[in-house]
């Protein structure tokens, strides 16, 4: 494709992207607003999160293989499609009960999405060339990612009410939907005698599931040394390994464990889960953490993530160029986990009397983080495999970094909740009140319906725990550091394809610049 049929084809992508990526944050800053109205708990504010990540995470491989498979200009606006259906249900739910069922089937439209759109650019674009195009999609991944919360805090302040926050993506999805119609042509290639791992998706989304909801209410509802841990942390394991012992045997696996298991594709995915913790754990609980434990306005409060969103745009697309010009990604990805881990050092120390200058440092240290590794992580193991191949590897790393923002957010609000609810009990029983009465619910975020003394208690206990959650980030982000610095480093090839077999690229580690753009494997 030309550049120019390239822009055209990208004008839809991109917004496809946006609208994906929008549907995840811009709900974050309006979150306490929307639990509030609909009387939830924190516990169900985290899970108006995780609904959408846990599916879409669940989904991405079944996404990317059936790509691999079938027409993907067809599969992404069956995705569309979906996304736009769940988002006008989200904004009409009446209580949070129907709000996490309507985000889980939003999560399956996106997840569709945020996969196939990276690997119909994929077949477009010539590896050597993509750093450049996905500095671009890193761009809008990041004004989607750190930006919603500013247009979710807008929504909620204006007459438009916090429903919109879920309504505002339709218009845009179904433009997206006319414009990938006009633009986007790929070539339709038949499979016959397709076979899909219904039966591996299946056990990595429940093992998933179980992990999570024991992670949201152990510590809480029963003791972590219960028969109940036992049950569901042992249940999810025995899921887990199971669906790998399913994968391992599937004619076409869900979850490729051949590719998953070479050396540049695990630290890959090993690096991803940090990025992914990063990306959705800090625009989620910065949001709750400037409105609840700092008293600012939804509005305010998304601006004050601004610096966030500065340094993924920034980075993204500065070393999206460099990886196109240099051919080489390891330096980029190294020095972004760096950044990940020394912005998140900053927030573990944090309280609720923080200065604002100090916590845009850091927000602006780990916007340079995933800016710099999120979409270079992608280049990584698209130069080490196949054409073929391209879509269920891409699947991969995608479901894993999701993964991670999904385990990041519960982990991360479960933590959250623990250190809530101690810090409000301690600080009520100094205020000569019995925490266990009523007035100290921990799980109430409609905080301004408080007696003002408590008030402050609970903005106190918000804004004094949220360190303790990047703390925990930040013991994570350097596992990302030691992946990144294992990767072996990789060339970005000119040609679609690899010019010899992928076991022997693995063995020295970088794959060759071969000019002429084979389309061999496809």
């Amino acid at each position: 494709m030309s550049h120019r049929q390239v822009l055209e084809a990208l004008s839809g992508l991109l917004l496809v992207l946006f609208v994906a990526m929008l549907s995840s944050t811009v709900v974050s800053t309006a979150l306490p607003q929307i639990i509030g109205a609909l009387k939830g708990s924190q516990s169900q504010y985290t899970w108006v999160v995780t609904a959408t990540l846990l599916v879409s995470t669940a989904s991405t491989p079944i996404w990317g293989k059936l790509a691999d498979l079938y027409d993907k200009k067809m599969l992404l606006q069956v995705g569309v499609g979906i996304f736009i259906v769940a988002s006008a249900a989200s904004g009409f739910a009446q209580n949070t009960g129907q709000l996490i069922a309507f985000r889980a089937v939003q999560g399956l439209g996106v997840g569709a999405l945020q996969i196939l759109v990276q690997i119909i650019m994929a077949a477009m674009i010539s590896p050597r060339d993509r750093g450049r195009y996905y500095g671009y999609l890193g761009g809008v991944m990041a004004v989607a990612t750190v930006g919603g919360p500013l247009l979710g805090g807008l929504i909620v302040d204006s007459w438009l009410g916090w429903r919109w926050c879920f309504f505002i993506g339709v218009p845009f999805a179904v433009v997206a939907f006319g414009l990938l119609q006009k633009t986007l042509k790929l070539p339709v290639i038949r499979h016959p005698d397709v076979k899909i791992d219904y039966v591996g998706a299946t056990l990595i989304a429940a093992g998933v599931s179980v992990l999570l909801i024991w992670i949201t209410f152990v510590g809480e509802n029963f003791p972590w040394l219960s028969w109940q841990t036992a049950a569901m942390a042992g249940g999810g394991l025995v899921l887990l390994a199971l669906a790998v012992w399913v994968e391992s045997r599937a004619a076409e696996p869900i979850v490729p464990l051949d590719i998953v298991a070479r050396r540049n594709t695990a630290l890959a995915i090993l690096a991803s889960l940090a990025v992914g913790m990063a990306m959705f754990g800090g625009a989620v609980f910065l949001g709750q953490y400037f409105q609840i434990g700092r008293g600012y306005s939804p509005t305010k409060a998304g601006l004050l993530t601004f610096p966030m969103m500065l340094g993924v745009f920034g980075a993204s697309t500065i070393a999206g160029r460099l990886a196109s010009k240099t051919g080489k990604v390891k330096p980029y990805i190294v020095f972004g986990t760096v950044m990940l881990t020394a912005g998140f050092g900053m927030l573990a120390t944090i309280d609720h009397t923080t200065s604002l200058f100090f916590l845009g440092v850091g927000m602006f240290l780990v916007g340079v983080g995933v800016g710099m590794t999120m979409q270079n992580l992608v280049l990584v193991v698209q130069n080490s495999v196949h054409l073929h191949e391209i879509g269920a590897a891409s699947g991969a790393v995608t479901f894993f970094r999701s993964l991670g923002g999904t385990v990041g957010v519960s982990v991360l609000g479960a933590i959250l909740a623990n250190q809530v609810a101690d810090k409000i009990a301690s600080g009520l029983r100094r205020l000569g009140v019995d925490p266990t009465a009523g007035g100290g619910d921990a799980g109430n975020l409609d905080v301004t319906a408080l007696p003002a003394p408590v008030q402050e208690v609970v903005r106190a206990a918000y804004g004094d725990a949220t360190g303790h959650i990047f703390l925990v980030s930040a013991g994570i982000a350097i596992v990302g550091i030691i992946a990144a610095s294992l990767l072996k480093p990789v060339r970005l090839r000119d040609s679609l394809d690899l010019a010899k077999p992928a076991e022997a690229d693995e063995a020295d580690g970088a794959v060759p610049a071969v000019k002429g753009g084979s389309l061999s494997g496809s």
